[in-house]
């Protein structure tokens, strides 16, 4: 059976008559009805039909299993007939009322990826990854999506591929000491990264990381849509919790205190200096941090001038194309001096008094892994709204002008761009 799900958006739930909530359809009879109520769960219970389609993503859920199953014939159906969907509405504009599209999703529209000719051609070359040897595997594996976990997937497929992060685990350097293993979150990480490089080629189901993680971050508990970086940053901090009573997390020589194997590498020392515009004092601090959150030009956010080089020419690495936003515009913009203003006098230390002073951000010291948060919502007082700024990176950052050592040597006059590509420890 194949539902529309163009069609679905008119469907109500035949218990409550609300089209929202997560709607699906029986698969054995016609019957609609909400998830979040449970209103689907009691006809599936009542009538023991087992099955129901998620109208939205077309996700089949078994309530035998309590869980979405995955069957590739089912999605390919739902990708089909998510397709005639869009061609139907591009057609029938006055069909769904704008308010129809802002409450039920219909208005964002999310294409598949399709390879080009250039990758396809490049696969065709390289049809295997490389191996270090012949009994290693490379961790290419599937992820299913257990509806709306797409923010976990993806930052498991990063993290599971994190090179000093994979080796950690693969030598089975966690010693749990919590009484109950199987509510550790780590041990949980590590039976994943197991089943990754495992070598088995079918899609892993991370449902006891999806629980555990509901444990452990009860803001992130639910079906609903949530943030990927919001979720990075608190499997981060479960998983330091954890990890920081080992030995090598009891070991004191870095910006947190901490020495486990997060810290080593996720962590970075961020240095704030703020200048007295009276006596020009400076006053500096050094905090710990695991991403750097940056700013994107939006319809109201006043922005800066593109990198040198935006006619076309390569400035860090990146190929600038005229207009184009780059990851390097994002770095010079969050380590500008920024005015503080009269509003936000700091007590100089100086002059033991008031003053106005200046703030920049710079790198004290790189993680060996950095991450990097854009900042792609836009929140005004009449508005929210995602940024859709196409943002170029390179494949090798150098970070030497964001260092807090490139600002000393500028300001004593000795800073000379660095010549050496290959002994530059900053990239």
């Amino acid at each position: 059976m194949s539902v529309s799900l163009f069609q679905a958006k008119s469907c109500i739930c035949h218990m409550c008559g609300a089209h929202l909530n997560r709607l699906h359809s029986c698969l054995y009879c016609v019957f609609f009805g909400c998830f979040t109520k449970k209103h689907i769960h009691e006809h599936a219970k009542t009538k023991r039909h087992n099955l129901a389609i998620d109208l939205l993503y077309g996700g089949i859920y078994c309530f035998m299993c309590q869980d979405y199953i995955y069957d590739k014939d089912m999605e390919q159906i739902a990708k089909e007939e998510q397709r005639k969907a869009w061609k139907l509405q591009a057609f029938t504009p006055t069909v769904v009322s704008h308010y129809q599209c802002t409450m039920t999703g219909i208005g964002e529209k999310y294409s598949t990826w399709e390879p080009t000719k250039r990758e396809l051609e490049l696969l065709r070359h390289n049809p295997k990854r490389r191996k270090i040897t012949t009994n290693c595997t490379i961790g290419l594996r599937g992820l299913i999506n257990l509806g709306n976990t797409c923010f976990m997937n993806c930052i498991v497929q990063a993290l599971t591929h994190t090179p000093l992060l994979r080796d950690f685990f693969l030598s089975d350097r966690h010693k749990c000491e919590m009484q109950s293993p199987s509510s550790c979150l780590v041990c949980e990480m590590s039976t994943l990264f197991q089943e990754f490089y495992s070598g088995h080629r079918s899609p892993h189901i991370p449902y006891r990381l999806l629980h555990l993680v509901w444990t452990h971050a009860r803001h992130l508990a639910g079906y609903e849509q949530q943030d990927a970086h919001e979720f990075l940053i608190a499997a981060l901090d479960v998983l330091h919790r954890h990890c920081k009573g080992d030995d090598n997390g009891k070991k004191a020589n870095n910006p947190n205190h901490c020495n486990c194997i997060i810290d080593q590498i996720f962590t970075g020392g961020l240095q704030s200096d703020v200048t007295c515009q009276v006596c020009h004092g400076v006053s500096t601090t050094i905090d710990p941090f695991w991403d750097i959150s940056l700013d994107l030009p939006g319809s109201s956010t006043p922005f800066w001038p593109l990198s040198p080089g935006s006619d076309g020419s390569v400035v860090n690495g990146e190929s600038h194309v005229s207009g184009t936003t780059t990851l390097t515009d994002c770095l010079r913009r969050f380590t500008r001096p920024e005015h503080l203003g009269s509003s936000a006098k700091i007590k100089c230390s100086g002059c033991h008094s008031y003053q106005e002073s200046t703030k920049q951000l710079t790198m004290k010291k790189l993680p060996i892994v950095a991450c990097f948060h854009l900042k792609r919502f836009e929140h005004s007082a009449k508005l929210r709204r995602k940024i859709t700024t196409y943002v170029s990176f390179p494949l090798e950052l150098d970070m030497t002008p964001f260092m807090a050592s490139s600002k000393e040597s500028r300001m004593n006059g000795q800073y000379q761009q660095p010549t050496d590509s290959l002994n530059n420890d900053n990239k």
